[in-house]
């Protein structure tokens, strides 16, 4: 799987990343489109998989947001409401990343104000999404 190499040099060059938000219920889903990501060449992170045992998780997560180059918002029945997805959505907008809304099984009135401006992408057309994802890794590549 493509994740963050322990241990790069600083400055080294590093792939095209993608901080995947979404709530412990949804975690397959979740797991399928990290798989989908890196299938197109991007690099995920994905909390439950990602964060180690003593790791302080709201600066991992904060580090791992900075490092991103978007972040995906996996939008569902279950997350809508949850306290950290609304933090990282928070510390994304904060910090000026790009947020990819995906929506399944959720109406478009119950997706958080912050998100409401932003062009939402439902679970079905993720495949336009991989395509444009495809295109940013190839445009960071070169």
């Amino acid at each position: 799987m493509a994740r963050k190499k322990e241990g790069a040099k600083a400055g080294a060059r590093r792939g095209y990343r993608i901080f995947v938000s979404h709530a412990t219920a949804d975690k397959w889903i979740a797991r399928v489109l990290c798989e989908k990501l890196e299938g197109v060449g991007a690099e995920t992170f994905r909390d439950d998989r990602d964060i180690a045992g003593g790791d302080n998780i709201p600066e991992r997560l904060r580090d791992e947001i900075l490092s991103a180059d978007e972040v995906l918002v996996l939008l569902t029945p279950n997350s809508i409401t949850r306290p950290w997805v609304l933090l990282e959505i928070g510390c994304a907008w904060g910090h000026n990343r790009r947020i990819i809304p995906i929506r399944y099984n959720v109406e478009v009135e119950a997706i958080p104000a912050l998100l409401q401006p932003t062009k939402v992408i439902d679970l079905n057309a993720v495949n336009d999404y991989l395509n444009e994802v495809a295109a940013r890794v190839r445009g960071k590549r070169r």
